[in-house]
């Protein structure tokens, strides 16, 4: 019987530790970066075309334009995402667009907010991407889940970073 009241304890905190996650970190941020051997006119130019998504994104089944400004903020696209067996669709939203510095991108998936703030740089020939990423969710549950898949999070961002330096390097 001691045994059982210590094992319900343990999970009581394991529970109480889980839910108040979710009370105290209101978004997942995170920074990751990737250095690209092209001028920054070229990479933000191939980075922001339509066309180019799907050869660094390999899961995205299809992009289209839902609303396209000539000012490129406030534009608004969806794409549908492979996620193992079935589809995805994400809104994405144009939030800020400064030429040759930087891309805001607002992204809604199912209860996932997420945030992706792209800033370029230029140094010597070599451009820097760095994302600043924040995610959060309109589900506790998925808040409360967020803070302790942030790693696989910037993996995923850094992957795609990586695909598209090998892409436009190539």
């Amino acid at each position: 019987m001691k045994s059982v009241k210590i094992i319900l304890g343990i999970i009581s905190v394991f529970i109480v530790v889980f839910f108040s996650t979710g009370l105290i970190i209101k978004e997942t941020n995170y920074i990751t970066q990737v250095s690209v051997n092209k001028p920054i006119i070229d990479v933000f130019a191939a980075f922001n075309n339509l066309e180019n998504k799907i050869k660094w994104i390999p899961e995205i089944q299809s992009y289209k334009v839902v609303n396209e400004n000539t000012g490129i903020t406030g534009s608004e696209y969806q794409m549908i995402i492979k996620n193992k067996d079935h589809n995805v669709t994400i809104s994405e939203r144009i939030m800020a667009f400064v030429p040759n510095e930087k891309v805001t991108v607002f992204y809604i998936a199912d209860n996932i907010l997420k945030t992706n703030d792209y800033l370029f740089t230029e140094k010597n020939g070599v451009t820097n991407i760095i994302l600043n990423a924040t995610c959060s969710s309109d589900s506790y549950i998925l808040a409360c889940i967020f803070p302790y898949f942030k790693n696989t999070f910037q993996e995923q961002d850094l992957l795609y970073l990586t695909n598209f330096k090998a892409f436009i390097e190539q």
